[in-house]
């Protein structure tokens, strides 16, 4: 087989064909990969019946496995979570707001990996946000800010005890474990260059994202909310429409993602693997 990429025609994001991921890959296929990888940001790989062991195997070719501190791993793989909704479910869409996967943490992520296992028939859509493009076309006066700005991240939206995934978040099939941890903050340049491409990025947004450094809140939550508003707009996106017995693997480090819903009635089933950070690539 002969390995191809083809972009996706969006501002993000190429399909690759021609590999096998059931089977162990040889270091000149990583390489392809990986180098696919960071120009293109999210790939996906069709028609691929990967096992949850296949999937870690593919996982650790690109780094450690990444820590993910609020989800209830599967039974018998401690580093595969499952992203799961019910067809009868009534709890608020999972992960539906612009994000970076774990920015919260001290060394956030390198990547994420999705394999999917049930499918709707319509919707339940991927949404990207490529963050190398956003910081490019940004107005000279919000980018000045960006550049000099240093922003504190907390994930107590989400997983704290009062958060939206809390002790009050009832009917959900998703194993989440909030927590009292949620309440640590960790600070992280705003734009920063990615450590392979060397491009520079917006890293992160309002969410994870709840200050930054020297900047009263009245002043700071306004500008973030700006900037939130750019960083999503259509003409940086990449829509990924999902498909039986596929993977998707993205850069955390320069994109953003969200979940959206349309599948009601439905049962939809993700394997999720974390590719974390590897400081060979930083």
């Amino acid at each position: 087989m002969v390995l191809t990429v083809t972009p996706s025609g969006q501002s993000c994001g190429a399909e690759v064909r021609g590999i096998d991921l059931t089977e162990p890959l040889a270091s000149d296929e990583v390489h392809k990969i990986r180098t696919a990888w960071i120009a293109h940001k999210v790939l996906s790989f069709p028609n691929q019946k990967l096992s949850d062991a296949d999937q870690e195997r593919f996982t650790l070719y690109f780094g450690p496995f990444g820590e993910d501190p609020f989800f209830e791993p599967i039974d018998d793989h401690p580093n595969v979570a499952a992203i799961s909704r019910r067809a009868d479910e009534t709890s608020s869409l999972f992960a539906e707001n612009w994000h970076a996967d774990w920015s919260f943490q001290e060394f956030p992520p390198d990547g994420t990996c999705l394999a999917s296992k049930i499918v709707p028939p319509h919707g339940g859509n991927t949404e990207f946000t490529d963050q190398v493009a956003a910081y490019e076309a940004l107005p000279n006066d919000l980018r000045a800010w960006a550049d000099g700005a240093t922003v504190i991240h907390s994930a107590r939206g989400g997983y704290a005890p009062d958060g939206a995934h809390g002790q009050d978040d009832v009917d959900r099939s998703m194993k989440i474990r909030f927590s009292e941890t949620a309440y640590q903050t960790q600070s992280h340049p705003l734009v920063r260059p990615h450590p392979e491409s060397g491009a520079r990025t917006l890293y992160s947004c309002l969410g994870y994202i709840i200050g930054v450094e020297g900047m009263d809140d009245s002043t700071a939550r306004p500008m973030l909310r700006e900037l939130l508003h750019w960083q999503g707009k259509p003409e940086f996106r990449y829509t990924h429409q999902w498909q039986p017995d596929m993977l998707v693997m993205w850069d955390n480090r320069c994109v953003l993602h969200r979940a959206t819903g349309g599948y009601d009635g439905y049962e939809r089933l993700l394997h999720r693997t974390t590719i974390g950070y590897n400081p060979a690539f930083s």
